[in-house]
């Protein structure tokens, strides 16, 4: 197994924690009344740097693109790279000879450059920065070595996009937003379900007044991946299980928290204030284990200390509040969640009433009681992205929506835009991993969520409910 980054204090405190919960049979159910709110280190702007917000990517004709980890992860999201129109995917990079070759070829095999293979060990991706003349990064590397590679990628002169989460320690955080402000550099998080065709259709009757005055949301990651966590060879070295034997937190609220953080325009008029955190006991994947890992496997000498359900409550600026969720280890359906409700409705994703998946309650056409479908509604407030290319993203990954993500990057970088996503979005939606950490280790206190953006969330400002524009022929 490769080395890893050294834990944190915050992470391995933590995880002892979990431990002697676990042990006890205690854990952390209720939230005190009238707590103090814990203090986050929130620096300020060193002397001589700039924000990036509103700065517009400088246009290209060709976004030359290296790969860093060429796992489950990197190799799905390789074919859009090499389709969207205007990207060329000019090096691949994994500690695994065999999976650059494989990426390689796949790459020549569609008539394309043959891009140069970098697999080095840890090092490898480093060398590549240095080599190639790289317009956009893509990191898709286990979560421990994501600030790292970031911040590297980001001091050689290229863009970069970071899959999920873009770091887990609040340190990190601030590095990369400080980084990518002196650098001039945009890093962002690639958060796929910000482009999911129901998530830009309930941000637009956001932005619309549909919802009212909006009062709170909901999201999160509910996915059952035990027989993925203990299978051989899906995770890279075990690396994501490993995770539940190092820390309680949660350590992956973003695909359903971005959603309804752009529906509440997070940075843009709101900000997010505190986080409270409650965990259950971890028992789903010893249990699993229990069940149906043979006694022989090397799994039987870990200790599983995160619990199965992690929530944290969100409280924001303007009093509204989110709750995010994070479950990977217990038996149910894959959800999201995905719901946003305000004083003249709500949607509730996820629920199944016909075709989108999902469900609303809205003035003036409910009655009743009784919720209609999401289809109409959805068809009214149809994001351009999906209008636009909803047909060509068709067989693109999770049902069309990575490639609406890869192929926005792509336009955005050759057209001069600014982003949709940019670094203070990227450390607000990230934030949640350490101030769960903070928040359980006070018996699940609120903590308080910094300012990424020192001072500049008031200002409205466009995002991922954006004007349609056209990709550079």
């Amino acid at each position: 197994m490769p080395d890893l980054p050294p834990l944190s204090r915050r992470l391995v405190l933590g995880g002892a924690l979990a431990g002697t919960a676990a042990a006890t049979g205690t854990v952390t159910t209720a939230l005190p009344a009238a707590a103090e709110v814990v203090p986050q280190p929130s620096p300020p702007r060193p002397r001589g740097q700039q924000s990036m917000i509103g700065v517009p990517f400088e246009p290209r004709d060709v976004v030359r693109i290296g790969l860093i980890g060429l796992g489950n992860r990197g190799m799905g999201m390789l074919p859009a790279w090499v389709d969207v129109p205007g990207a060329q995917v000019v090096a691949v990079c994994d500690v695994r000879a065999d999976r650059t070759r494989r990426a390689a070829d796949q790459v020549a095999a569609k008539g394309k450059p043959r891009p140069t293979e970098y697999s080095r060990g840890r090092t490898g991706y480093q060398l590549m920065l240095v080599r190639e003349e790289l317009d956009l990064v893509y990191i898709a590397t286990p979560w421990e070595f994501h600030h790292e590679q970031g911040v590297a990628a980001l001091r050689t002169g290229a863009h970069v996009g970071v899959e999920l989460p873009v770091a887990t320690e609040l340190d990190e955080l601030w590095d990369l937003v400080d980084t990518s402000e002196k650098t001039r550099r945009h890093l962002w998080l690639m958060e796929n379900c910000s482009y999911g065709r129901n998530e830009l259709a309930m941000l637009r009757m956001a932005h619309d007044g549909v919802f009212g005055d909006i009062t709170n949301g909901h999201g999160g990651y509910l996915h059952d991946l035990r027989e993925l966590l203990f299978a051989d060879g899906y995770y890279t070295d075990d690396w994501r299980r490993l995770w539940h034997t190092r820390s309680r937190a949660s350590f992956y609220p973003m695909h359903g928290l971005a959603p309804i953080a752009a529906a509440m325009d997070i940075n843009r008029g709101d900000r997010m204030v505190t986080l409270q955190a409650t965990d259950t006991p971890a028992r789903g994947l010893a249990d699993y284990r229990e069940r149906f890992v043979p006694r022989d496997h090397r799994s039987w000498d870990e200790t599983y200390v995160n619990g199965d359900l992690v929530t944290c409550l969100i409280g924001t600026e303007q009093g509204r509040v989110i709750r995010a969720e994070h479950d990977v280890s217990s038996p149910r359906p894959y959800s999201r969640i995905n719901t946003l409700a305000g004083s003249r409705g709500i949607l509730e994703d996820y629920a199944g009433t016909d075709e989108t998946g999902a469900r609303v309650y809205l003035e003036p056409h409910h009655d009743g009681h009784a919720w209609r479908g999401f289809a109409e509604v959805r068809a009214e407030y149809d994001h351009w992205l999906w209008k636009k290319l909803g047909d060509e993203a068709a067989n693109g990954g999770h049902g069309g929506m990575d490639y609406l993500l890869q192929w926005r990057v792509v336009q955005q970088m050759r057209a001069g835009l600014v982003p949709d996503i940019d670094v203070y979005d990227a450390a607000a939606w990230c934030s949640p991993v350490p101030l769960s950490v903070a928040s359980l280790e006070a018996d699940g206190a609120p903590v308080e969520v910094p300012d990424f953006t020192r001072g500049q969330w008031q200002e409205p400002r466009p995002g991922l409910d954006s004007d349609e524009t056209d990709m550079p022929d």
